[in-house]
């Protein structure tokens, strides 16, 4: 029923996707980067055995200065975040980088390290999913991606960069199945990651698992979340219903754990929006001003 949504991000099984990330094609592209970049080539995670990049956004001053440091938000598919030139749809990204430096310099929101984690294509869906699903064959490694998050690269990330190293000042997130993989993550390693967006996520993968693992949990945990969904996620108006139909259950049980809505649980319908870069950009205004506010 939701294969579409699992498509949308193979790229072993889609030619566009070999455009992507090609190499040349994607070279010719324009870059449509903001502000203060830094890219680390090829992190390697052991638990993994494999590759990826890591793109890191710097705030307005960083090195101006020195002495002051940073809360740090991580996102998944770092390819989509930044730059139309390696963006799954060409052209199409979240817009972090032009987002942030305006909330920024506005003083919206408070300065804020963005730390992009690039997905490696044919292992995204077993990465960004719990449990299996047993109609698609497919997923289950969510642990051992997480343990490269928290073993792994945020340890580099604090020794590279003037973080800010506590939970409460670390946040998670991602669209899709990284949505799933964001909430479910952060609520296995509370003591790390203290917010969390959860941007369309996936709910329905391996039957609701993460409904299951949130109903299963002994307390209510100090995770601040935001929670979304687009009303016409899915290829058919069906479809969209039952995307929608499970974000409000999820955020029903997380009410019913106890988190209370509009204090550290912010649930937010986008309405007529699809499952799409586009459409994510448009809330990552939101998303920041709520996980990160400006204190005064």
């Amino acid at each position: 029923m939701f294969k579409s949504l699992i498509d949308r991000h193979r790229p072993t099984i889609c030619l566009a996707l070999l455009i992507v990330f090609g190499g040349s094609v994607a070279a010719q592209r324009t870059h449509t980067l903001t502000g203060d970049i830094r890219v680390h080539k090829d992190f390697h995670s052991k638990f993994l055995n494999n590759d990826r990049d890591v793109i890191v956004y710097l705030p307005p001053g960083y090195e101006r200065d020195k002495p002051r440091r940073y809360s740090v938000l991580y996102l998944h598919d770092g390819q989509n975040l930044f730059d139309g030139a390696t963006s799954f749809i060409p052209g199409q990204e979240w817009r972090v980088d032009e987002t942030a430096q305006s909330l920024i310099s506005s003083g919206q929101i408070e300065p804020l390290i963005i730390v992009g984690v690039y997905n490696t294509g044919k292992d995204r869906i077993d990465e960004y999913t719990p449990a299996a699903d047993a109609k698609y064959k497919l997923g289950g490694k969510a642990d051992l991606y997480g343990r490269l998050l928290v073993e792994e690269l945020k340890p580099f990330i604090d020794k590279t960069y003037r973080t800010k190293k506590t939970a409460a000042h670390t946040g998670l997130g991602g669209s899709s199945l990284g949505g799933l993989v964001s909430i479910y993550l952060a609520l296995k390693y509370p003591r790390v990651f203290g917010r969390v967006a959860v941007v369309s996520p996936s709910v329905w993968w391996a039957n609701n698992h993460i409904v299951n693992y949130v109903e299963a949990l002994p307390k209510k945990l100090p995770v601040r979340i935001w929670l979304d969904i687009g009303t016409k996620e899915g290829d058919s108006a069906e479809e969209a219903q039952k995307t929608t139909d499970g974000a409000r259950l999820l955020k029903e049980t997380l009410i019913k754990k106890g988190w209370k809505p509009e204090r550290d649980l912010k649930y937010f319908e986008a309405q007529g929006a699809e499952h799409n870069e586009h459409a994510w950009a448009n809330r990552v205004a939101q998303i920041l001003e709520f996980l990160f506010p400006h204190k005064v």
